[in-house]
């Protein structure tokens, strides 16, 4: 089961990884367990580095590599996540076994319905409202696409797209079982995790 809250680690919000560890540390203190990390800028050998530090650094928490399943063996981790370019899950899910996660990104709801009838864990869709955080994002779903796609599978479903502790419960009312967050964790993020945790109950 998802816990309700996912947070997104990306070290473009960051100046060097010291502030990235320390900003994945305040939100395990929150008590934040499935964590994300993105990085769709460094090296491999940076990002191996950065992942493995991550490792060491959050106890007892799920972590997923974003796009990269050799990168998830090597550092430890405990699943990959994959978009519509990447390794397709079952590729993924060669490489991971069975015992590790697999989740896929879609955003219309003919990838919801692909993403059902794969070996994924979980199925991500959005973005649900207007985001900041990605630099080409697509289309808007809104909260009738998180509905649309809660009618297309019975998997775990992640919302992700612009969502705050302002319109995180309506998130879940459309059909969400957790929501993925990056921006409204940046600013206090032990407080921001802690409001967002009590938020989605």
């Amino acid at each position: 089961m998802l816990p309700r809250l996912y947070a997104i680690v990306d070290p473009s919000f960051f100046p060097d990884t010291p502030a990235l560890l320390d900003f994945a540390g305040e939100l395990r203190a929150a008590g934040v367990t499935l964590f994300q990390y993105r990085n769709k800028r460094d090296s491999a050998r940076q990002m191996l580095s950065q992942a493995r530090e991550l490792r060491r650094r959050l106890e007892g928490v799920r972590l997923i590599m974003n796009d990269r399943a050799d990168l998830c063996l090597a550092a430890g981790f405990d699943g990959v996540h994959v978009g519509q370019e990447d390794m397709s899950v079952e590729g993924a899910r060669r490489v991971l076994g069975d015992r590790l996660w697999v989740g896929v990104s879609t955003h219309i709801p003919e990838q919801v319905e692909a993403a059902a009838a794969t070996s994924a864990d979980y199925v991500a869709v959005g973005p649900v409202f207007a985001t900041s955080s990605k630099a080409n994002p697509d289309p808007v779903i809104g909260l009738e696409g998180v509905r649309v796609a809660r009618s297309l599978t019975r998997k775990p479903l992640v919302a992700i797209g612009g969502i705050t502790r302002q319109n995180c419960n309506s998130v879940l009312e459309a059909g969400a079982d957790a929501v993925a967050v990056i921006s409204d964790l940046l600013d206090a993020p032990r407080k921001s995790a802690e409001e967002f945790l009590r938020r989605l109950g």
